[in-house]
């Protein structure tokens, strides 16, 4: 079977230069930037389906459109020819999706639409009865729902009755299939690191614990299940051999949920003599001093912790069952071992209120974290939160339908008044802010902690160069190196750096030159040799001009608008079924990475359309 995979847009995105859709186009008030930077990421359920229909023997094509204006959308979805749709819906793209379907089926009628993803699940009778374009819903976990999707396909059997499955009866009538279980043994399930390069990877489903605003109960059921360790590391070993850059992005809900296994897994690492650097996210109430280092030393980075807020009583109210005690201790511990620490923040959550909202500033003062990144509370369908305001009667399914709002941003509980003054805060604090910047002497500790390691002493090699210290600082880089920094184009950098703050601009190009023979592909390292470039041409070196160039050797990957795994160009071809169905990355269509969160405010939910369903 022919089997199409597509991340759409969220709406009619015009051409350049053209007017928007008066109907199907951007929200009124869309702004560049209100769609945070993940959004276009193509989703890990995607490639895990890619993976599975590969594996049955199927022939692949994962497709992401989600930046692509709509008439190039459309003529992609007219010249590609598939037997079956699948389609990845986010509340974020909902439109998209619905349009995408409604251009499959008026150019290929007999095309089968599946759709699945964390908007479907929740409210999939009422999709399947609104969309008629779509044919079937995918409840929950999909892998293998799916399949079996396409083998009634292959038959020629009508869709119907597929145990986790939400679709049209003989009499056009909505109705759901079995219930189906998760998957217990997620070995038994093929990896997407044998067929897709992408630098995302999850190792684990679900969550034991169920904050309001978190859809993963709803995707996953309640509880934690984990690949094996041998799994584990079968994939990162196999994706790592075909990556660029040594860097991988765990996306479990709760990375840390099983300590042991963790433990296990970084050891396995190192034994296995895997390098390179990674970032996870998990809770603060799972991390202990052994655990932190064992993380440090196979590779770990960066830690994000879901912190949402400092204060005692919204945690509370948002059933996140930690302490600002506990969210403190586990940053100290993460710091001990140079663990980049970056808290998740939240505003607009039920119950805030501006003296609860000042406190989370002044907790956030206390507990200085590396970075943090604020958000607005959104109200998404399979949440406690959607519940319980669907059972106040302020907000009804069909909100989702009518309304063209991206994603339902709105306080919970917050009157006219403090909304105007979050978002106000808000407008002034977008994106990702710097807090903690450690000096060499806290470097010096962590080296000590962590011994003769080559991440440290290249931390310790950064902090000593912002304090001036060359000559020490070029000693702890090349140590790095000597240890096998799985970056060396970034300790290129640094060298560069540490050659053009001497004056030595022959050493500096030398240094430029070996991390572009090397290991070009690093963000900072391209925007220094831009740099340079601009600066030569100029005349730089003989007119005096200044030269600012970057040392950074924080967990920052290069995005790379490379289809499959971001909506780069498709390649030509790409609608033969003959051909290789994912091209090489490159860099032709590198970018610098954008400023992360939303910009998206909170809009008044007392100014909510509810339209009662």
């Amino acid at each position: 079977m022919r089997v199409a995979l597509l991340y759409p847009p969220p709406w009619k995105i015009p051409t350049d230069g053209a007017a928007p859709d008066p109907i199907d186009g951007p929200p009124e008030g869309y702004r560049p930037g209100d769609l945070d930077a993940d959004f276009y990421q193509t989703p890990y359920g995607l490639f895990a389906l890619g993976a599975a229909a590969l594996d049955a023997g199927h022939q692949v094509k994962v497709l992401n459109l989600s930046s692509y204006a709509w008439d190039r959308v459309d003529e992609i979805l007219r010249t590609l020819d598939a037997d079956v749709w699948g389609i990845s819906c986010w509340t974020a793209n909902r439109r998209g999706v619905r349009l995408a379907a409604r251009a499959i089926k008026a150019h290929h009628p007999g095309a089968h639409v599946v759709i699945g993803g964390p908007h479907v699940t929740p409210l999939a009778e009422h999709l399947v009865a609104k969309w008629p374009e779509v044919d079937v819903a995918c409840v929950g976990e999909s892998d293998v729902t799916f399949l079996e999707l396409i083998d009634r396909v292959q038959k020629g059997e009508p869709l119907r009755g597929v145990a986790g499955s939400v679709y049209r009866d003989e009499d056009g009538d909505v109705a759901r299939g079995p219930e189906r279980s998760n998957v217990k043994e997620l070995d038994a399930l093929p990896s997407p690191q044998r067929f897709f390069d992408t630098h995302i990877m999850m190792t684990s489903r679900g969550c034991p614990w169920a904050c309001t605003f978190c859809g993963a109960e709803s995707s996953w059921g309640r509880g934690f299940r984990a690949n094996s360790v041998d799994y584990v590391l079968d994939a990162m070993e196999r994706v790592l051999a075909r990556l660029p850059v040594k860097m991988l992005q765990i996306k479990d809900d709760t990375f840390t949920t099983h300590k042991k296994r963790v433990v296990e897994l970084c050891r396995r690492i190192r034994e296995r003599k895997l390098s390179f650097f990674w970032s996870c996210d998990t809770r603060v109430d799972l991390l202990t001093d052994e655990l932190l280092r064992e993380m440090r030393l196979a590779g770990c980075q960066r830690l994000s912790l879901g912190v949402e807020t400092g204060s005692q009583k919204i945690l509370d109210a948002i059933d996140k069952k930690i302490t600002p005690d506990e969210i403190l201790a586990s940053t100290e511990l993460a710091k001990r071992y140079g663990i980049k620490v970056r808290y998740y923040m939240m505003l607009g959550n039920r119950g805030e209120t501006r003296e609860t909202f000042e406190e989370t500033l002044r907790f956030l003062e206390r507990a200085r974290p590396h970075e943090y990144v604020f958000s607005c509370l959104s109200i998404y369908p399979g949440t406690r939160d959607y519940d319980d305001a669907v059972a106040a009667g302020w907000l009804a399914p069909d909100a989702f339908f009518e309304g063209d709002f991206q994603e339902l941003k709105t306080p919970f509980d917050a009157d006219e008044a403090l909304t105007s003054w979050l978002n106000e805060w808000f407008v002034a604090h977008t994106g990702l802010q710097t807090m903690h910047k450690p000096s060499s002497q806290e470097y010096r500790a962590v080296l000590e902690r962590l011994g003769d390691h080559h991440a440290a002493h290249m931390d310790l090699g950064s902090a000593l160069y912002a304090e001036g210290e060359l000559d020490e600082a070029e000693k702890h880089v090349r140590r790095a190196m000597e240890l096998g920094y799985p970056l060396p184009g970034l300790a290129e950098n640094h060298l560069a750096c540490i050659a053009k703050a001497r004056g030595d601009i022959d050493g500096m190009m030398d240094h430029f030159s070996e991390a572009a023979r090397i290991d070009p592909q690093h963000w900072v390292l391209i925007k220094n040799v831009n740099a340079a470039r601009a600066w030569f041409k100029q005349g730089g070196p003989g007119r005096g001009l200044p030269l600012e160039l970057e040392v950074r050797q924080d967990f920052q990957l290069l995005e790379r608008t490379v289809q499959p795994t971001l909506p780069g160009p498709l390649p030509e071809g790409f609608d033969k079924w003959d051909d290789a169905p994912h091209p090489e990355a490159s860099l032709e269509h590198a970018k610098l990475p954008e400023v992360e969160g939303s910009t998206k405010g909170l809009a008044d939910r007392k100014r909510l359309r509810v339209i009662d369903g």
